[in-house]
């Protein structure tokens, strides 16, 4: 590739636009949610995927329940997404989206794959 094709998709892929936010994925089998909040979700969904069929999942329940029914068993949703350009923090600003959503829908016991958390100081 020559300098100045490569210059040219180095300036496009700047010039992409970033989303944070927050997915959901569902247990079609059981009804179980996961929800995670993520600084880019571009691609998240195939990055997810291959973690789970690789067996590394940071959620151990969501890794079994793959593991035990398959991906076919999975739905992927984006709840709620936002442009990064203007967020000063992006990181504490997809942990408060995160907590909203979590709120909403409960994800614990047998409704999620979540364990309930205690409130943190840290955390408002």
């Amino acid at each position: 590739m020559d300098k100045n094709k490569r210059k040219e998709l180095l300036e496009e892929f700047k010039q992409m636009k970033t989303y944070m936010g927050i997915i959901q994925i569902k247990n079609k089998v059981n009804g179980k949610i996961y929800v995670g909040g993520y600084p880019n979700l571009k691609n998240k969904w195939v990055t997810i995927q291959s973690q789970l069929d690789m067996g590394r999942f940071a959620n151990l329940q969501l890794q079994k329940d793959w593991k035990e029914f398959g991906a076919e068993a999975f739905t992927y949703e984006v709840l709620e997404q936002k442009k990064t350009d203007d967020i000063i923090d992006i990181r504490w600003e997809v942990k408060q989206m995160e907590k909203r959503w979590l709120e909403k829908l409960q994800p614990y016991g047998d409704r999620g794959y979540h364990k309930p958390r205690l409130n943190n100081i840290d955390d408002k």
